[in-house]
């Protein structure tokens, strides 16, 4: 099975640059004007553009897009090396850092928003990363 996280945005070329030179995808296939694949990821992104205000599930529904600060509860977490370095340039091109850098058991977490206001988390695994959650490593095991 194929996973392909859509990301809507109302500025299609923003959101290229956005993803492109903060995170270090690459731009894969326009599939039409209002539709690019962002590739370099565990799976596709499709960046979609979407004007605020339309209907995401047509005409008769009465849900129309944001672009305001929002949380949904899927959001992407992008793992990465140098977290303070990354979060830094994305917010160079936009982003919010929510709070923070938090410290974990299994790393680093940086809660942010795009400039599309879509939440989002960079994460930089440290020691065994989310094994760290599991029981400890038996005396004697293999890193």
């Amino acid at each position: 099975m194929e996973i392909r996280a859509c990301i809507d945005v109302d500025d299609l070329e923003r959101g290229i640059a956005f993803y492109v030179q903060g995170l270090g995808l690459r731009q894969g296939r326009r599939l039409g004007d209002d539709w690019v694949e962002l590739l370099g990821a565990g799976s596709a992104i499709d960046l979609l553009f979407n004007p605020a205000g339309t209907p995401p599930l047509g005409e008769g529904h009465p849900q129309r897009r944001s672009y305001a600060r929002h949380w949904t509860p899927v959001h992407l977490d992008f793992v990465v090396t140098g977290i303070d370095a990354a979060a830094e340039k994305l917010v160079g091109l936009g982003a919010t850092l929510e709070q923070p850098i938090l410290q974990r058991r299994w790393g680093r977490m940086a809660n942010m928003a795009d400039p599309f206001g879509h939440g989002f988390d960079l994460l930089e695994f440290e020691g065994r990363g989310y094994d760290e959650l599991l029981s400890p490593r038996p005396p004697g095991a293999a890193d």
